[in-house]
């Protein structure tokens, strides 16, 4: 099997009982099979969300902060928690991690850019899976305002990883199964679509406006996402978190959820 560099972004919902607790099952399922496929020789990369609800149950707060200050704050707290959850997991099966935390400046600025892509590509080499999440105690005061929307979400954010260190694959493990023609929650008869080659205007349609069933923080930002990682030669998947073990197939190119195909990229002599 080709060795592959693997971009994989678990959601809060796939990390987290709604309580803001640590689904510890789910954890420790994503990261044992996350270490096997590292184990197989394939180069891992874990985009995680989640910072501000553990945090926020860190803190004891009823609900999550709606000040933005606290929020930052929550995040901060939120996650250290994260990381000490991931470091214990992952050292179970012999892994080290590192934590990379990015602001849009980050990843727009030329020679930040560059380092971090030096920084990722030492950590790969070493065998250490990099653990990404956006620097929410200092990049959300610029995304809720609007000002600097260079990630603002944890989709776009692991697309322009991807992006960023010329990885074959990313992974976005939802609470959906994939994209559908229709809202297979209200509807039946709604098909799973298991390929797109091509992001037509019918496609992107499919996404939904804002306050559809898709169009806040759903499919719209993978759509995006898939956007990014195909420009740049990377195939995508949306697939669904309950089920870890299919991580196995999407890496061997079986039809699990809805794959976007990216164009092949031209091998320079």
């Amino acid at each position: 099997m080709k060795k592959q560099r693997i971009v994989v972004k678990v959601g809060t919902s796939t990390l987290t009982h709604e309580s803001g607790s640590f689904n510890l099952r789910s954890m420790e399922h994503m990261v044992r099979v996350l270490s096997d496929l590292q184990g197989m020789g394939h180069e891992v990369i874990l985009v995680s969300s989640g910072a501000i609800g553990v945090g926020t149950a860190r803190l004891g707060l009823s609900e999550r902060p709606k000040e933005l200050r606290m929020k930052q704050a929550a995040a901060a707290v939120g996650q250290c928690r994260m990381m000490h959850m991931y470091d214990t997991l992952f050292s179970e099966y012999n892994r080290c991690v590192a934590q990379i935390l990015l602001t849009g400046e980050d990843v727009e600025a030329p020679i930040r850019a560059e380092h971090l892509r030096g920084t990722f590509g030492a950590l790969l080499e070493m065998k250490i899976i990099p653990v990404v999440n956006e620097n929410d105690s200092v990049s959300s005061a610029e995304i809720e305002t609007g000002r600097h929307k260079v990630l603002g979400d944890n989709d776009t954010l692991s697309a322009i990883v991807a992006a960023l260190c010329k990885a074959d694959l990313l992974v976005l493990l939802s609470d959906i199964d994939g994209l559908y023609d229709a809202d297979p929650r209200s509807n039946p008869d709604a098909k799973l679509i298991p390929q797109v080659t091509e992001l037509t205007d019918e496609i992107m349609a499919m996404a939904g406006g804002v306050g559809s069933w898709r169009g806040t923080g759903g499919m719209a930002t993978k759509l995006s996402a898939a956007k990014v990682a195909m420009e740049n030669g990377c195939d995508m998947v949306i697939t669904n978190g309950a089920r870890m073990e299919d991580l196995y197939d999407i890496v061997e190119g079986k039809n699990v959820g809805t794959r976007f195909i990216a164009p092949k990229k031209e091998v320079t002599a």
